[in-house]
């Protein structure tokens, strides 16, 4: 493996969160019936025109714009002729030679080191329908095609090949996702097909300045299974180069059952589609008036957020990745940190105890049975030291099962922290005049049997006296 370098570009299909198809009015709905969401321009029929959605092209500036890319001021729509069955058309409409824009970038981070990796391009275009194989049944073999997803809009996102791990290409599609999501131009759900990659993955010597022949690895549906495809294929490709043999160019599948890459049909070149313009849609011009609306109202996108919770904040890098997994999280925990007013308690309470109850109970952050306002609440009592954060951890649960406020849970409950010196200086001293002998080993020098004597302190107050006061009156009269 250290005598190769492996050189990966991606490509990721991303559709766009529009109410309808790129070309039609026809729903993009998921899950209904088979052939029900379609009309004469999705199914191909002969005489129908497509008459593009301005929805889309939005949402393909804004793609554009999360990835720094520079949006032409015109593109221009071309016919990608090829056949399969569930393409009605028997070609696909996209964008070749002048795409809606090119030049972009997007920084990701491996193992604590930062690279930035290129974005050739981003295009637009309708997909295709989908094949489902019913396996073999009545003495043959059965696939239907349902057109539902037929004409759904798409952001083809093209990299340039500058990934050198399976790690890198994680990171790379994973930041993408992020930045789809936070630009609120796609909800990116891999189950139902709305974002999808293909890896092209060659390996050449170290040292080498040419590439070597590339693979396609086609379709991949989750980055767990893009990174052990890409695993599985540059082993694939060193074992065939150190045995003397030839990479040849072609369409791979990656079979999850298996773990490997198989053979799919060879590569196809840009020739071998017969690109040529769209006939039917004239050049899309975007106006740096058009543009500059959009600008406008783009969101704060992660690397921006991150870099603010760093700096505003006072989160660790780790803290500011794992607040940024998603915009609900990133939401939820501005909204906590805001009631809390204290940034730093309310990223580990979202990052400890909320995010394991959302584990536990399979739920996302939009589920949350605790709101944000609420949890802001209890950090903000932990911090006027109305309760402690042990009886903060026997709240918790209490909102988790009602939904009560933490306010409401402390008065019904008798939460309420004894905070009078006077009140635990009494405790404090019956706790040393029954425990003698541990006295005495904190005054002979062993000082960590003070942990006893202040959980015996809040045993004897039933947890709602001040840990701190407890502490320090302890340390006073031991002196």
């Amino acid at each position: 493996m250290s005598k190769y370098e492996t050189v990966i570009g991606l490509e990721v299909h991303c559709q766009l969160a529009t109410k309808t198809k790129i070309f039609c009015g026809c729903p993009t709905i998921f899950g209904a019936p088979p052939n029900s969401s379609t009309c004469p321009v999705c199914l191909g029929l002969p005489g129908a025109l497509p008459v593009l959605s301005r929805q889309a092209v939005e949402m393909g500036m804004r793609a554009s714009l999360a990835l720094n890319c520079e949006v032409r001021p015109q593109s221009i729509f071309a016919r990608k002729n090829y056949f399969y069955p569930d393409l009605p058309k028997g070609y696909q409409i996209s964008q070749y030679d002048r795409p809606l824009s090119e030049h972009g970038y997007v920084d990701i981070e491996v193992e604590g080191v930062k690279k930035r990796v290129g974005i050739t391009r981003v295009h637009m275009e309708d997909d295709a329908g989908k094949s489902i194989h019913d396996g073999f049944k009545d003495s043959a073999n059965y696939t239907y095609v349902d057109l539902n997803r037929s004409g759904t809009p798409l952001a083809e996102i093209v990299s340039e090949p500058d990934m050198r791990s399976s790690d890198e290409a994680f990171a790379f599609a994973t930041e993408m996702k992020l930045l789809m999501q936070f630009a609120e131009v796609s909800a990116c759900d891999m189950e139902k097909g709305q974002m999808r990659c293909d890896a092209n993955v060659s390996v050449r010597l170290h040292g080498a300045e040419k590439l070597g022949d590339k693979v396609e690895i086609k379709n991949l549906n989750s980055f767990r299974f893009l990174k052990m495809a890409i695993d599985y294929e540059v082993e694939r490709q060193i074992g065939i180069l150190e045995s003397g043999g030839k990479i040849v160019q072609e369409t791979r599948l990656y079979n999850v059952d298996s773990g490997e890459t198989v053979s799919m049909r060879s590569k196809e070149d840009a020739h071998d589609y017969r690109y040529f313009p769209e006939p039917d849609l004239l050049p899309l011009r975007i106006s740096d008036e058009w543009l500059a609306s959009i600008r406008n109202v783009m969101p704060e996108l992660p690397p921006a957020r991150r870099k603010r919770m760093l700096e505003d904040y006072g989160l660790r890098e780790y803290d500011a990745g794992v607040l940024t997994q998603t915009r609900e999280i990133s939401d939820y925990y501005e909204r906590v940190a805001a009631t809390a007013q204290d940034p730093r308690a309310a990223a580990n309470w979202v990052m400890g105890d909320l995010m394991a109850l959302l584990k536990a109970e399979n739920k996302e952050v939009s589920e949350s049975p605790v709101s944000p306002e609420h949890l802001g609440e209890l950090i903000a009592l932990i911090n006027k030291k109305e309760i402690n954060g042990k009886q903060a951890k026997e709240i918790f649960p209490k909102m988790v099962a009602t939904s009560d406020s933490p306010r409401t849970i402390v008065d019904r409950d008798g939460y309420k922290q004894i905070s009078d010196t006077g009140a635990i200086e009494k405790i404090v001293d019956d706790v040393i005049a029954a425990n003698p002998k541990q006295v005495e080993q904190y005054k002979s020098g062993k000082t960590a049997v003070i942990g006893f004597l202040v959980g015996a302190v809040m045993k004897a107050s039933k947890g709602q006296a001040d840990p701190a006061a407890v502490n320090e009156l302890l340390k006073s009269k031991m002196a």
